[in-house]
């Protein structure tokens, strides 16, 4: 049982609790935070004394002060008038995430929002009521306002749900569920909109992904290099604990272990090749790389899921400081660079697959024994050199760009939510790579029998071939293709 704002949140526990196998509720200690900070926030917007936010306009509009009867109206207005996205929805299960995120960062008791609220978000969040996002129109400072306004609109019966596949106006669906549309007061909409929960909930979903593409980058290039038939020495312990950066070192562990027992290796050991080339012998400098990009994004996400990120944080019953927590700079950044390890995984997966066709070492040229006749799988080496390509396109970072907003208040914004959804965009083409390297690689091993290989490499080539057959003659290759690309997206792959 997982209690927001008191516990401590990952990316596991964060994406265990959007697909339901973990329970999370607002404890009693919670609570209390969360109304004590109310109760600072209301003392507040009674005062004569302007506070940015709680009894002012917003922006380049914080010089005009708002009487106690127009707070409710400023805090709607500020939902309504900043709910500008455009482009198609986001995932369902980002919406889901965002609020997970945002829940846990308001029962922190900073932000000054009624328990009220809370409890309704964790409603559509427990009722699986997920709200339409578009995918475009945050700049990532003050935080992600458009996105985080269309996912709260429908406290206020504005907006849309995901209902299953189908969207339906909030209305319909609160009247369903008997329940009356919010008046936000003082602080709330700040408090819901002011935050970084859009270029978050992307981090956590492609980090979750990366948690077993990781794995099994490693089991791909080990086939491959099984198929090459390629050499172990290059994996030896000794060789990277003069240079013990800690992705090396845990890539060389696992090659060794994908490795171990391999009949294939065994028989080639006095073989009269000095070198492989750099996609092979490389995988630990180059995962190993890319491991350590995923793993320093992964402690700057696990920061700011118990971080307070909107805008004022309430200190005292007259101390509200107006700073820049809503800043997505330091996500955008980490974003960009775990980009760039995520594209070299499929670039250098492509160039494997490469080498698998070019015919040497005992492999038939383009991995088919009727060549000429046959094209073999010549052509699904295009499909990963125009992905590997597409993603580097996808690697321009964001984060080095800013473009004012807000008049100049705003005047440097981080872009984090577009660094979001290209490390998104990348790792879906990444999946689709190793998914032909998998293709190939159980095509190569066809070609080293009857040697046989490591136990976890014989498993991943008997789940292949339970979908995939080998390649005798031509065939209509979308399907393979396509039936892998689901494996590797659904986890089917034994990686340890």
């Amino acid at each position: 049982m997982f209690k927001y704002g008191i516990d401590h949140l990952t990316v596991h526990i964060a994406m265990a609790i959007a697909n339901g196998t973990e329970k999370a509720i607002v404890d009693v200690q919670a609570q209390d935070k969360v109304k004590a900070c109310r109760k600072k926030v209301e003392i507040m917007a009674a005062s004569d004394k302007a506070v940015y936010g709680i009894n002012t306009g917003f922006g380049p509009l914080c010089d005009v002060q708002i009487t106690p009867e127009q707070t409710s109206k400023l805090q709607e207005n500020l939902l309504i008038t900043h709910a500008v996205g455009v482009g198609n929805p986001i995932d369902k299960q980002l919406s889901k995430i965002m609020m997970i995120c945002k829940v846990h960062a308001l029962c922190q008791g900073f932000s000054g929002v009624r328990l009220e609220l809370i409890e309704r978000i964790l409603f559509f969040i427990d009722n699986d009521l997920l709200p339409v996002v578009p995918e475009q129109g945050s700049v990532g400072a003050s935080g992600d306002l458009a996105p985080l306004s269309h996912l709260f609109l429908p406290l206020l019966g504005e907006g849309e749900f995901f209902i299953n596949d189908v969207i339906v106006p909030s209305k319909e669906v609160l009247q369903k569920y008997n329940l009356k549309p919010l008046k936000l007061e003082a602080k709330e909409g700040l408090g819901l909109i002011n935050g970084t929960q859009f270029i978050l909930a992307h981090a956590i979903m492609g980090l979750q992904k990366m948690n077993y593409l990781l794995d099994l980058v490693d089991v791909s290039g080990a086939m491959s290099l099984e198929g090459f038939q390629g050499s172990a020495s290059p994996f030896r312990e000794e060789l990277h604990a003069v240079r013990p950066f800690k992705g090396n070192i845990k890539v060389a562990e696992r090659i060794r272990m994908l490795l171990r027992g391999s009949q294939n290796v065994q028989n080639h050991l006095e073989c009269e090749r000095v070198q492989d080339p750099y996609s092979i012998r490389c995988m630990p400098q180059v995962h190993g790389a890319s491991r350590n990009a995923i793993m320093h994004l992964n402690e700057l996400a696990d920061i700011e899921m118990n971080s307070v990120t909107d805008n004022p944080i309430i200190l005292s019953d007259t101390e509200a400081i107006s700073g820049g927590n809503f800043h997505g700079q330091p996500l955008a950044m980490a974003l960009d660079y775990a980009s760039i390890a995520v594209s070299e995984l499929g670039n250098i997966a492509d160039r494997r697959c490469y080498l698998l066709l070019e015919g040497k070492y005992g492999l038939p040229r383009l991995l088919t024994a009727a060549g000429g006749l046959n094209s073999g799988f010549m052509i699904p080496q295009y499909t990963t050199a125009a992905l590997v390509t597409e993603n580097k396109s996808l690697c321009f970072p964001p984060s080095a760009d800013s473009i004012p907003t807000s008049l100049g208040q705003e005047d440097h914004v981080s872009m984090g939510s577009i660094s979001g959804r290209q490390f998104n965009q990348i790792i879906g083409n990444l999946e689709k790579i190793i998914a032909i390297e998998l293709m190939y690689g159980a095509q190569a091993l066809e070609f080293r029998r009857p040697n046989t290989f490591s136990s976890i490499i014989e498993g991943n080539f008997a789940i292949i071939r339970k979908k995939v057959a080998k390649l005798e003659d031509d065939r209509v290759l979308k399907d393979d293709i396509n039936a892998l690309i689901k494996m590797v997206r659904n986890q089917e792959f034994i990686v340890n």
